[in-house]
């Protein structure tokens, strides 16, 4: 009938049925979306395993009387208080360190800095620092910061060997935030007679904001759990602080940057590699602490992202 239209056509001299061809390629796209929802799948599944097997073991020892607030050299309910305030006293030098130079360095590569062999080798160093093991940024940090420059085991050195594997992240974090600010609104701020440092300033790190807010809050995560970083340079001996101290160069002052400091993950790795009855509770109960910390690293980032992006943007 000539109503009727056919199913096939001719490509490269040969005739290909249309209603075949779609027919495959349905089947092959349903088979790629089970395959890929499948590994989705068991990744979520294998994620939601762990956190709740470590939940399960040690949640119950968090809500423990003294385990949060005792130190760790209490004989009766030894605790994590110590610990708990190293961590988060480490995290925020090291972030107050690394966010204004990984900022920095971000802007002039994605706005200043020239296309050449020069821009190309830092990308590629940036890189390779940020696939650098942790374990090798604490050896040079052991050897740079407590050895040569004479600190000693301390929070500085510490905070110093985190700095060095947080900068490549924050930096690729922050310039991937910038290179995503549509081209548009930088050419509207220079036709308005801005400056390309003003039209960085007022156009695009407001725009930015909330993908590099994002960004910090994830690494602060990382930085939070690190542990072999930390082992050759803030030391995993037992925290015994003061807060009633005044005097800053005293071992015992929690503000001391020059003294020990021992975070929850080296906690985890000490209490593992000198067992003693008792040891296996507090191990998986200080584990529990530090997975809840870093989940709410993650619930926060996406809080923060998403107001900020409503914010600064209007969306």
């Amino acid at each position: 009938m000539a109503n009727e239209t056919s199913s096939a056509t001719t490509v490269g001299g040969k005739a290909v049925d249309l209603s075949a061809h779609a027919t495959k390629i349905g089947k092959q796209d349903k088979v790629a979306t089970v395959i890929l929802t499948v590994i989705v799948g068991l990744v979520l599944a294998l994620l939601a395993a762990i956190v709740i097997y470590i939940l399960a073991e040690g949640l119950w020892k968090v809500f423990q009387p003294g385990f949060l607030t005792n130190p760790s050299n209490n004989k009766e309910l030894p605790g994590i208080a110590f610990q708990l305030f190293d961590s988060f006293y480490m995290l925020i030098i090291t972030l107050i360190i690394s966010v204004p130079i990984s900022l920095g360095g971000a802007i002039f590569l994605v706005e200043y800095a020239p296309e050449n062999w020069v821009t190309s080798a830092a990308s590629t160093a940036i890189e390779t620092l940020s696939s650098l093991p942790s374990i090798v940024v604490g050896m040079f940090g052991s050897l740079f910061f407590v050895v040569y420059l004479g600190w000693g085991i301390s929070i500085l050195a510490g905070c110093l060997a985190l700095t060095m594997f947080n900068i490549p992240i924050l930096v690729r974090v922050i310039q991937q935030a910038l290179e995503d600010v549509p081209r548009s609104q930088r050419d509207a701020g220079l036709a308005l007679g801005l400056t390309r440092w003003e039209t960085t300033l007022n156009v695009l790190l407001p725009s930015a904001m909330p993908a590099i807010v994002t960004g910090i809050v994830i690494s602060a995560g990382r930085v939070f759990g690190e542990a072999a970083a930390l082992i050759f340079t803030s030391g995993s001996a037992a925290a015994r602080l003061n807060f009633a101290s005044t005097n800053f160069a005293s071992p015992t002052n929690p503000w001391n940057i020059f003294r020990p400091a021992e975070t929850l993950a080296v906690h985890i790795w000490k209490l593992k590699m000198e067992p003693s009855p008792g040891n296996d509770e507090i191990v998986w109960g200080t584990a529990a602490v530090l997975i809840i910390c870093v989940l709410l690293f993650n619930v926060l980032a996406r809080v923060l992202g998403k107001a900020l992006a409503r914010k600064l943007t209007s969306e």
